[in-house]
C-alpha cells in the first residue's frame, strides 16, 4: 500500500506555475583566499612552535629539514597568490588537492618531531574536519582514510625528540597507542559530525529558500488579483454602458440586418469581458479586495483549487461548547492561505475518496483538522515530518512511485506549510485516523492521515475596524 509523505514542490492548480529547489553542488563554494589565509595562519603557529621548541626549550630538531618543509607551504601559497585571481573559488579537485597537500605537509612535519610524541600531532584532525565540511562524502573518506595511514605510520616510524641532554622524549607504549586510538576516533567523530551538521545545515537553507519563494509567489498572486479586481471594478460601468446601449441598438435595428448582428455581437463580447475579468479577479472586489474574512471563507479559498480534483472536500465548521456562532474573521494572510493549500493538496493527493476539512472555535483557539480516508503516514515517518531531508525514504518506496510517478525532488510541501503556519502561531500536530479515531463510530472512515493546525485566537482574529472593511475605495485608474 502506498504510504504519504512530503511534497516535493510547490504548486498552484491553474497558476501554470512551480517553484523547484534543484540540488546545488558543492564545488566552486569556497575562495582560493580564503584557504590562503588560513594557510598564512598555520605557517605562523609552525614556524612559532619550531622557535618556542628549539629556543626557549632546548628541545634538538632537524630545523633544517622542518624549515624546508614548512618552505614549500611558503611558496605554495605565494604561487597560488600570484598566479590566480583572489576571487578564484575552487573545483572540488583543486579544493581536495590543497586540503591533502596540507595534510601530507603537516604529517612530513610531524614525521620530524617525533611523531605522535608531539602533543602537536592532535592538529591532523584539522584538514579532515575541513574536509567533511567542503568537500564531498568520497573526498572527506579519502582524506580520513589518507590521515589514519599518516598517523599508524608516525605512531612506528619518525624522528625523536631530545633534549640538550641528549636525552629521548618518547611516552610510554601505552600512552601512544592511546593518542593513536584517540586522533582516529577524533578524525572519524569529528568527520561524521561535521558532515551531518553540515549537510543538515545545507538542508534546511535550501528549504527556507523555497519557502520564501512560496511565501513571495503567493503575495504576488494576491497582490495581482487585487490589481485585477480593482480593475474589474473600474471597468464595470463602461461595460455595463456598452452592454445597454448595445442592446437597445439591437432591438431598434431592423431584424436579420448586419448592422443588427453587430449590435448584438458587441453586447456578447462585453459580457465575456466581464466573465474574464470576474473569474481573472476570483468574483471582485467582495473577495480579493479584503484584508480580513471569516476563518471558514479562508479555509475555503485555500482549499478551492483542489475542489474539482475527482475527491469529495467535506467542509464541516462550528463553535466549540459555548463560543459564539460566527467565526472568527482573521487576516487574509499568504502564508495562512499557502500553507492551508500544501495541507490540503497533501490530503487529496493521497485520499481514496474523501477529504474532512473539521473547523473548530472557542473563546481562547482556533483549531483546523484536516483528515481523509487514505493510507495515512508510515508510522516510521511520523516523527520525521516537517523535516526536509525525510522524503530520502520515500522516494526509494516503489509504491509511491507507481502512484505518483512524478514524485521527485526534495520533498518541501509538508516543510513549507509546516514552517509558514509556525509563523503565523500556530502548532501543528501529525496523527493517523486509524490510531486517534479507533473508538470513535462517526469518524471510524477517517482512517487516513489527521493534521491539526492549532492557533491561538488572539494570534489570528481581528477586531474594530479591521473586521470589517477593505482596502478602502479604488481609485479612479487615469488614462
Amino acid at each position: 500500500m502506498p504510504h504519504r509523505t512530503q511534497q516535493d514542490e510547490i504548486s498552484h492548480k491553474g497558476a501554470g506555475a512551480q517553484i523547484q529547489v534543484a540540488p546545488r553542488g558543492r564545488g566552486a563554494w569556497i575562495r582560493l583566499r580564503t584557504l590562503i589565509l588560513l594557510r598564512w595562519w598555520a605557517i605562523i603557529g609552525q614556524l612559532s612552535a619550531l622557535i618556542v621548541a628549539q629556543r626557549a626549550l632546548g628541545i634538538q630538531i632537524e630545523a633544517g629539514l622542518c624549515y624546508l618543509v614548512i618552505g614549500a607551504s611558503i611558496v605554495s601559497n605565494l604561487v597560488a597568490s600570484l598566479v590566480f585571481p583572489a576571487t578564484k573559488r575552487l573545483n572540488e579537485t583543486e579544493n581536495l588537492a590543497m586540503v591533502l597537500f596540507d595534510l601530507l605537509q603537516l604529517g612530513l612535519l610531524l614525521y620530524l618531531t617525533g611523531g605522535l610524541n608531539n602533543p602537536f600531532s592532535v592538529l591532523i584532525v584539522g584538514p579532515v574536519v575541513v574536509s567533511a565540511s567542503s568537500l564531498s562524502s568520497r573526498s572527506t573518506l579519502f582524506l580520513g582514510m589518507t590521515a589514519i595511514v599518516i598517523v599508524t605510520v608516525l605512531a612506528r616510524f619518525h624522528l625523536d625528540l631530545r633534549s640538550d641532554a641528549g636525552f629521548v622524549m618518547q611516552r610510554p607504549a601505552i600512552f601512544l597507542f592511546g593518542t593513536w586510538v584517540a586522533i582516529v576516533i577524533g578524525i572519524v567523530f569529528l568527520g561524521v559530525y561535521s558532515r551531518w551538521i553540515v549537510t543538515e545545515m545545507r538542508a534546511m537553507s535550501g528549504a527556507l529558500q523555497a519557502t520564501q519563494m512560496a511565501l513571495a509567489r503567493e503575495q504576488k498572486l494576491t497582490d495581482l488579483g487585487g490589481v485585477v479586481a480593482a480593475a474589474a471594478h473600474e471597468l464595470g460601468t463602461p461595460l455595463a454602458t456598452i452592454k445597454l446601449t448595445s442592446s437597445e441598438l439591437a432591438s431598434d435595428l431592423p431584424e436579420g440586418s448586419e448592422a443588427q448582428a453587430d449590435a448584438v455581437l458587441i453586447s456578447a463580447q462585453a459580457d465575456r469581458c466581464r466573465d474574464i475579468l470576474r473569474s481573472m479577479g476570483r468574483a471582485g472586489k467582495d473577495d480579493l479586495h479584503l484584508r480580513s474574512a471569516p476563518f471558514t471563507a479562508v479555509v475555503e479559498e485555500a482549499a478551492e483549487p483542489h475542489i474539482e480534483r475527482g475527491k469529495l472536500l467535506l467542509f464541516d465548521n462550528g463553535p466549540a461548547h459555548g463560543a459564539s456562532q460566527a467565526p472568527p474573521v482573521i487576516l487574509r494572510r499568504p502564508e495562512i492561505i499557502h500553507g492551508l493549500r500544501n495541507l490540503i493538496q497533501n490530503a487529496v493527493d493521497f485520499a481514496e475518496t474523501r477529504v474532512w476539512i473539521e473547523a473548530r472555535w472557542s473563546g481562547a483557539a482556533i483549531t483546523l483538522r484536516i483528515m481523509d480516508d487514505g493510507p495515512g503516514y508510515p508510522t516510521n515517518m511520523l516523527s520525521r515530518i516537517g523535516d526536509p531531508q525525510m522524503p530520502r525514504l520515500a522516494r526509494n518506496n516503489s509504491a509511491l512511485g507507481a502512484q505518483r510517478p512524478e514524485y521527485d525532488g526534495m520533498g518541501l510541501g509538508l516543510f513549507i506549510a509546516k514552517t509558514l503556519l509556525e509563523r503565523s502561531g500556530a502548532e501543528l500536530s501529525f496523527a493517523n485516523g486509524s490510531d486517534s479515531f479507533r473508538g470513535d463510530s462517526a469518524r471510524r472512515e477517517r482512517i487516513g492521515a489527521v493534521v491539526e493546525v492549532a492557533w491561538p485566537r488572539s494570534a489570528l482574529e481581528v477586531s474594530g475596524d479591521n473586521s470589517l472593511g477593505g482596502i478602502g475605495p479604488n481609485k479612479p485608474i487615469m488614462p
